[in-house]
C-alpha cells in the first residue's frame, strides 16, 4: 500500500488554516465571534473571506479522501461505522464537556451576562440554568443550552461518514462505480467546470431558503454541501489518474482561483450597495467556481510539492487532532486575558496566535499524548507496551507516516 505523504500534510494545513482564521474572527471588523477585540479592522474581511469560502470544503475534502484510504482495509461496513463511531463520538463528548465550557464562560463575561467565577458557571452550565438570550452565542444542545461551537464539524463529518457508509451498497454497484469513474476520468476544463456543477445547483435551491447557523438538524444548504464534498474527496482517494491530472493543471487552477475570486468580489459589492438580486447569478457561479477550483489547487499543488516524507509529519499526523479540539478555546482563552490589558492592534493579535499555538502544543505534548486515557478524548490512538509508557509525538529521523482518517 503506498503511502500518501500529501494528504497527511494537508490535513495539517487545513486545520493549521483554522487557527489562523479563528485567530482573525477576533479581529476582523463588522464579523461576529465569541468574543471580539478593541482593534477590529475591516481590511481583514477580503483576506478572511478569501480563505473563508474554501477552508471547511477543504476539511471536509480531505476527510472523505482519509475515509477512501482507511476503507482499503477491507473492513466490514459494520465494524467501519463502529470504528469510525468510537473515533468521532467519544471526542465530541468529551470536547462539549471539558473543552468547549471556557468559550461560553469568557464570551458570557465579555459580554457582562455571566458572573466571574468558572466553577459557578460549570455548576449552571452542566445543570440547565436558564441563561439571558445573549450570554452567549453557538448552537445549544437541547434544553441544557450545551454548546459544541467549533466542535460542529465532528457532528457533520461523523453523519456523513456513516451515511456514506449506508449508501456503500449503490455507491458500489454497477451504477455506483459508473458515477466514480466518470467523475475520475475527468481531464482539462471539464475537471474544472463539472464537479461545480452539482455545487452551484446546490447553492441556487438552497442558499436563500435555509440559514447558516450551525444546526445540524435545520442546517440545509451546508449539509448537501458539504457531503458532495465530502463524497467528491471519498471518489479521488485511491485514483492516481485524477491526482496527476490535478497536479498537471495546477497552474490553470491558480489562476482561475483567483479570477473567480475577483469576480466574486466585485457582484459580491454590487448586491452590497444596490441590493440588485440579479447580481446573485454572477455571485453563485463565481462562488462555486472560486470555490472548486481553490480545491483543486491545493490537491495539486499539494500532490506536486508535499507527497515526500517530511520528518515533522509523524508529530503534525498525531497532533493535528487535539489542536483541532484545543485551537478555539485557548484563542477564546487568550483574547479574554490579553484584550483588557490594551497592548495594542499588532501586539494583541500576535501574542493570541502564538500564545494559542504555545498553549495548543504544551498541552498535546505534556499532558494529552503522556496520558494514555486521555489519548482517545483527543483523537488519538491509545499506546500499550510493556512499561506502561506512552510516547511523546515527536518528528524522528525516520518517517513512518501513513495518511489516515481524522
Amino acid at each position: 500500500m503506498n503511502r500518501r505523504y500529501d494528504i497527511d500534510a494537508l490535513r495539517a494545513f487545513a486545520f493549521g488554516l483554522l487557527i489562523l482564521f479563528h485567530t482573525g474572527m477576533v479581529y476582523v471588523g463588522d464579523w461576529g465571534f465569541h468574543i471580539k477585540s478593541a482593534y477590529t479592522s475591516e481590511f481583514l474581511q477580503l483576506p478572511m473571506l478569501f480563505m473563508g469560502r474554501w477552508r471547511m470544503s477543504l476539511v471536509f475534502l480531505i476527510s472523505g479522501i482519509s475515509l477512501a484510504l482507511m476503507m482499503r482495509g477491507g473492513s466490514s461496513p459494520g465494524l467501519l461505522m463502529w470504528l469510525r463511531t468510537k473515533r468521532i463520538l467519544w471526542p465530541l463528548i468529551f470536547g462539549m464537556v471539558v473543552v468547549i465550557p471556557v468559550q461560553p464562560y469568557c464570551e458570557g463575561v465579555m459580554r457582562g451576562l455571566v458572573e466571574p467565577g468558572f466553577a459557578q458557571f460549570l455548576g449552571h452550565y452542566y445543570f440547565g440554568y436558564d441563561w439571558p438570550v445573549d450570554a452567549f452565542t453557538g448552537k445549544t444542545v437541547g434544553s441544557h443550552r450545551f454548546t459544541w461551537n467549533h466542535l460542529w464539524y465532528l457532528v457533520y463529518l461523523l453523519a456523513h461518514t456513516l451515511f456514506l457508509i449506508a449508501l456503500l451498497p449503490i455507491l458500489q454497484s454497477p451504477w455506483g462505480r459508473k458515477c466514480r469513474d466518470m467523475f475520475n476520468g475527468l481531464s482539462g476544463w471539464r475537471l474544472i467546470i463539472y464537479p461545480a456543477v452539482p455545487l452551484l445547483m446546490i447553492m441556487a435551491a438552497l442558499i436563500r431558503k435555509f440559514p447558516v447557523e450551525g444546526d445540524f438538524i435545520h442546517d440545509w444548504f451546508r449539509n448537501p454541501i458539504y457531503f458532495t464534498v465530502f463524497l467528491y474527496g471519498w471518489w479521488i482517494g485511491t485514483n492516481e489518474a485524477i491526482w496527476r491530472e490535478l497536479a498537471r493543471l495546477r497552474w490553470y487552477t491558480l489562476l482561475i482561483t483567483f479570477v473567480a475570486f475577483a469576480g466574486y468580489i466585485y457582484f459580491d459589492n454590487i448586491i452590497s450597495e444596490n441590493e440588485l438580486s440579479w447580481t446573485l447569478f454572477g455571485i453563485w457561479p463565481l462562488r462555486t467556481l472560486y470555490t472548486w477550483c481553490a480545491l483543486c489547487t491545493i490537491l495539486g499543488w499539494g500532490h506536486r510539492l508535499l507527497n515526500r516524507p517530511f520528518r515533522w509529519l509523524p508529530w503534525a499526523t498525531e497532533s493535528v487532532f487535539p489542536w483541532y479540539m484545543l485551537h478555539q478555546s485557548v484563542i477564546i482563552l487568550m483574547a479574554y486575558w490579553l484584550i483588557p490589558l490594551k497592548l495594542g492592534a499588532l501586539a494583541e493579535p500576535l501574542l493570541v496566535l502564538t500564545g494559542t499555538a504555545l498553549g495548543c502544543w504544551l498541552l498535546t505534548t505534556f499532558v494529552i499524548a503522556k496520558v494514555n486515557w486521555l489519548r482517545p478524548c483527543f483523537g488519538m490512538k491509545a499506546v500499550h507496551n510493556s512499561c506502561n509508557e506512552v510516547n511523546i509525538p515527536r518528528a524522528p529521523h525516520h518517517v513512518n507516516a501513513r495518511a489516515t482518517a481524522e
